[in-house]
């Protein structure tokens, strides 16, 4: 079984009407596949925050990094998971405790944890699992010119 996400209007949905993301995992490596996905999740108009310990209060391609998810200032409407499926769980757990809650919980390829994903459906959040946005983008040739007239006109 591939995941459970759904159908390819479900993803487009998703990706069009999310504006924040925080990458968990970001690296700031030009070999990490992060640092690739991170790169192209900016060049598309989506305000892209990373969340690595190490790398908190540095930026990468101009964005900032914090340290964890509760110490974004502000809501993001995303959190990708950009680690292994036995950190997930904590992440997960990490997103249902802000005060203002995701709308998406997205796993990257290889990233699968049930248990996880069905807290955050019982809070009315999205999940996606063993996919990347950026090849989901690509594959459903989203446009930047559109998303990005979207993200400016609020839709």
């Amino acid at each position: 079984m591939r995941n459970d996400t759904g159908c390819d209007a479900r993803l487009r949905d998703i990706l069009s009407r999310v504006k924040t993301i925080a990458m968990v995992g970001a690296s700031d490596k030009e070999t990490r596949p992060s640092y690739g996905v991170f790169a192209f999740l900016l060049e598309q108009g989506y305000h892209v925050t990373g969340v690595n310990p190490g790398l908190a209060g540095k930026t990468v391609h101009g964005a900032a990094f914090f340290k964890t998810l509760a110490d974004i200032p502000g809501p993001v409407d995303m959190v990708d998971i950009f680690r292994n499926s036995a950190a997930a769980g904590g992440i997960v757990d990490e997103a249902l405790a802000l005060d203002l809650k995701p709308k998406v919980i997205w796993m990257q390829l290889g990233v699968r944890d049930d248990a996880a994903a069905e807290r955050a459906r019982a809070f009315g959040i999205d999940v996606v699992m063993d996919r990347c946005p950026k090849i989901e983008y690509q594959r459903l040739r989203l446009r930047r010119d559109d998303h990005r007239e979207m993200l400016s006109s609020g839709c």
